[in-house]
C-alpha cells in the first residue's frame, strides 16, 4: 500500500477518480494501492460535473485538449458548483518546450525495458515497428503546440461569470529543465 504524506495531516482526504473515458483497470489499480482512491464508473464530462460530486476540481495535462468555449465552460462549471478548481500543465507552447518534446523518442526507447508489467507487444511497436516513440513525439508537439499560455488562461477567466467569488492565481513555474504552468480557482472566505 502506497502511504500519502498528506494522509499523516488530513486523515479524511478521499480522491475520486473521473473520466470522460474511464479506464477502470488503472482505476482499481490505483484504489488497491491506498484507500485514499475511489473512482466513478461512468463517464465524467469536466464540462458540467455532477453536482453531487464537491470538492477540489483538479485537472493534470488535459486543459490543451479543449478548445477556448469548452475550457471555459470547465471553468464556469467548477463555479457554479461552488468548486475549487487546480489544473496544472507539463509543457508550454515554447521552442524549449517543442525542443524537449523531440528528444521524447529517446525517453520511450531508453524506459520501455524497465516497463512492469513486461508486454511482448510493448517491445514489438517500441522497437521493432516504432509506432510508440513515433505517437509520444507527435503527442508532445502537439500538445506542447495546444497548451494554453499564462494569457491565455487569464483570457479564458476574464470571460467568466460572478469570478468576483473566486481568488485567482494563473502562472508558470519553473520545474527542473521544463515548466508547469497552472491555473487555480479558489473560494474567497466569506
Amino acid at each position: 500500500m502506497v502511504k500519502l504524506r498528506i494522509k499523516k495531516d488530513i486523515p479524511d482526504l478521499k480522491f475520486i477518480l473521473t473520466d470522460y473515458y474511464p479506464n477502470i483497470s488503472a482505476f482499481e489499480f490505483t484504489k488497491e494501492q491506498s484507500d485514499s482512491f475511489d473512482y466513478i464508473e461512468k463517464s465524467i464530462d469536466a464540462r458540467n460535473v455532477p453536482s453531487e460530486l464537491k470538492g477540489l476540481r483538479t485537472q493534470f495535462l488535459s486543459l490543451h485538449h479543449f478548445r477556448p468555449n469548452d475550457a471555459k465552460q470547465i471553468l464556469q462549471n467548477a463555479i457554479n458548483s461552488s468548486s475549487s478548481i487546480a489544473i496544472f500543465e507539463a509543457q508550454e507552447r515554447s521552442v524549449p518546450s517543442i525542443l524537449a518534446m523531440l528528444l521524447s523518442p529517446l525517453s520511450v526507447l531508453f524506459t520501455t525495458p524497465f516497463i512492469r508489467p513486461f508486454k511482448i507487444g510493448r517491445i514489438v511497436f517500441t522497437y521493432l515497428i516504432p509506432i510508440v516513440p513515433l505517437f509520444v513525439l507527435w503527442d508532445g508537439v502537439v500538445s506542447s503546440l495546444r497548451t494554453y499560455s499564462v494569457q491565455e488562461m487569464n483570457a479564458l477567466v476574464s470571460t467568466l461569470d460572478e469570478t468576483e467569488n473566486y481568488d485567482w492565481e494563473i502562472g508558470k513555474i519553473k520545474s527542473g529543465p521544463g515548466v508547469v504552468l497552472y491555473l487555480l480557482g479558489t473560494i474567497k472566505d466569506k
